[in-house]
């Protein structure tokens, strides 16, 4: 089913979401990566602020390619999300509301998803230049000398992503393989 979101998203809007859903997000996200995830548990752990209210907000694990004259930002193409495993329970903890990236997730991401009404969703990997298009501004908020691992301020109108996990902990990945081996079963 095809929704039209707003960013940040709201605990009610995450409950209504569910694995497979084709979703369509309009509003303000942030990107981190790697460098800036251990840079954000960092700060937590000594006391400092996150960079920006996490509070419902959308974290894409992106980093940019440099833009294009008269374009806000360069190919945005999703990274990894395991990547970012270990920093994430903290985060949906504290509030995050969403994460678009690519790839499964772990076990004790997926429980702080359930636990915190949350979501993950997958951005098409290979498809950055595409995705770029759907990015109206970009500015560096954050850890501006990680280059494109800074945290940035995206502006997004209809960005293209796909349910993965929900809020209910179901799993597009896993019942995906299970509906094609029900098909494949049913061809034999």
């Amino acid at each position: 089913m095809d929704k039209h979101i707003a960013a940040p998203v709201d605990k009610e809007t995450a409950k209504s979401l569910k694995a497979g859903d084709y979703v369509y997000i309009s509003g303000t996200i942030y990107t981190a990566r790697d460098a800036a995830h251990k840079r954000m548990e960092e700060t937590l752990q000594s006391g400092g602020a996150l960079p920006f209210d996490i509070k419902g907000q959308m974290i894409y694990y992106m980093g940019p390619s440099p833009a294009r004259a008269g374009r806000p930002i360069g190919s945005a193409g999703p990274t990894t999300a395991s990547r970012m495993d270990k920093y994430t329970p903290q985060l949906l903890d504290l509030g995050m509301g969403a994460m678009i990236g690519k790839g499964k997730r772990s076990p004790e991401v997926i429980d702080a998803i359930v636990r915190n009404a949350a979501v993950y969703f997958a951005a098409v990997g290979g498809a950055g230049a595409l995705l770029s298009k759907c990015i109206t501004s970009s500015e560096v908020i954050a850890y501006d000398d990680l280059g494109t691992e800074a945290v940035r301020r995206l502006t997004v109108k209809d960005f293209p992503v796909i349910v993965v996990v929900d809020s209910e902990g179901n799993n597009l990945y896993e019942t995906a393989i299970r509906e094609y081996k029900e098909i494949e079963g049913d061809m034999s």
